[in-house]
């Protein structure tokens, strides 16, 4: 493949992860991960290695879906950039959560997942009284 038939098909990759979180598709969410992969929510600690990564997506498939909007997306031979918008319910709370994310992508998987957002609103949706 061309640098920029590997872009594209990096962009792909991440647009059909992201959609596969809207449907709780786990399967399909953990076969997109390398098997020394790391995801890491910047607020919080990094999860290491593709079993961790499934059990953590696993914990998830009796969680009401949310909507994860991609505003920009940017893709590489090796690295694919988003900007997005996660519409989430928390502890019965809607949360809007903007975040940047930034995936490694290695041979067609994702090898290493970051994510930088404001972990504040979540937060709220578990202080007392919530």
């Amino acid at each position: 493949m061309t640098p920029d038939e590997t872009a594209a098909a990096n962009n792909q990759l991440v647009r059909e992860f992201i959609a596969a979180w809207e449907q709780r598709d786990s399967d399909f969410i953990i076969g997109c991960f390398t098997e020394d992969a790391v995801y890491h929510s910047m607020p919080l600690s990094p999860i290491v290695g593709k079993e961790a990564i499934a059990e953590w997506v696993r914990g998830f498939e009796d969680v009401q879906p949310g909507r994860l909007e991609v505003h920009h997306q940017i893709a590489t031979a090796d690295v694919v950039m988003n900007e997005r918008t996660d519409s989430i319910v928390l502890n019965g709370h809607p949360v809007t959560l903007p975040i940047a994310g930034v995936f490694e992508i290695h041979d067609g998987r994702i090898r290493a997942w970051r994510e930088y957002f404001d972990l504040t609103p979540a937060k709220e949706a578990y202080r007392p009284g919530s």
